[in-house]
């Protein structure tokens, strides 16, 4: 395994970091702990999850995910040797949680106080607002619109967090599906006040999606804030096994038609290029899209997920895949044709 420090913190993170969001839901708490187990061997560090896992979120399995993580952090006693970050949640989405999420100090409170308590840990290394409170373009929206709405402001959430941070909660504190805009105003206040600066920003990024690019890449170097790059293969799109419209029992696009952000027509002619371009070079399709993300220089860590060790077991080995000069040239040729299909 590979480690790199994320961002301006102290935290030295695997490059491959283990996300959860399918404990829960697709995956039971043995399967769980046996992923969690097989990372911690194969030298996996950090662990992503939230308070509203799993997904799809629902009212009835909403924190489970955390729960299972903090019984296995209780089980195998290794919560020194863990990276653990988690969420809040951000506002609009989740009527039944909080009767209805907002990204005030009484419910970031609330929210943080639960989150302890289901990992069973009383600090957290990373908290992050899991989306903006203002509305603006994320979670694969395009084509901006001012729209003025009432919402917690960043001056008041970042409070909140120094605040976390001041008590020994939080140990440090990022942001994510966020825009270069938030992350400047983040880094204003943190100045302006003199209250901890962001170090992670956790947004999507991946060979269907290099919105990152445009104008983040940039804050991550000059600013030393970390990618954690979530959805690194597209819903498992990149993976192959959607090909030729096939709906494989039990994985997530045939559990969940309605998440279609990486199966609209071009992102399936994009995949079918790099799914070929993989195969042509005698490569693993999964391992040559995570690959690629591993090498670029703006990245804190690779957020990968898994419904079945054999499928983790892939996605870690990709840390040991290194991309020629003709395998990187076509990445990018096909990108060319097919830029961003699922932004």
């Amino acid at each position: 395994m590979e480690y790199s420090q994320l961002g301006s913190s102290d935290l030295k993170v695997s490059k491959i970091c283990l996300g959860t969001m399918t404990f829960g839901e697709q995956n039971s708490e043995t399967e769980a702990h046996q992923q969690l187990d097989f990372a911690l061997d194969c030298g996996i560090n950090f662990l992503d999850t939230a308070e509203m896992y799993p997904v799809p979120p629902r009212q009835e399995t909403q924190g489970l995910t955390e729960k299972y993580i903090g019984n296995w952090l209780q089980k195998r006693k290794c919560r020194d040797r863990m990276i653990i970050a988690s969420k809040v949640t951000g506002p609009g989405m989740l009527d039944y949680l909080r009767g209805g999420t907002q990204l005030s100090r009484q419910q970031m409170e609330q929210a943080l106080h639960e989150s302890l308590q289901r990992l069973k840990t009383d600090y957290l290394d990373l908290y992050q607002i899991h989306w903006p409170a203002r509305k603006t373009n994320f979670f694969g929206r395009l084509g901006y619109q001012y729209i003025e709405a009432d919402s917690t402001s960043i001056e008041e959430t970042l409070e909140v967090l120094a605040d976390f941070m001041h008590a020994g909660k939080v140990r440090h504190i990022g942001i994510s599906n966020e825009t270069p805009w938030g992350v400047k105003r983040y880094l204003e206040l943190a100045a302006l006040h003199n209250w901890p600066r962001i170090v992670s920003i956790q947004n999507p990024y991946s060979l269907l999606n290099r919105t990152y690019e445009i104008g983040l890449a940039e804050f991550s170097h000059r600013e030393n804030i970390g990618l954690l790059a979530y959805s690194p293969l597209g819903f498992g799109m990149l993976t192959g096994k959607y090909s030729n419209n096939a709906r494989p029992e039990g994985a997530r696009l045939t559990l969940y038609e309605h998440y279609s952000r990486y199966s609209d027509p071009q992102a399936r002619q994009a995949t079918d290029k790099y799914v070929a371009l993989a195969q042509q070079h005698g490569i693993s399709p999964a391992q040559m899209a995570l690959a690629y993300i591993n090498t670029r220089t703006f990245l804190g860590a690779n957020i990968i997920g898994a419904t079945s060790l054999e499928q983790l077991e892939e996605n870690i080995r990709s840390i040991d895949v290194k991309l020629d000069n003709e395998i990187v040239e076509g990445i990018e040729a096909i990108h060319k044709q097919f830029p961003n299909p699922s932004p």
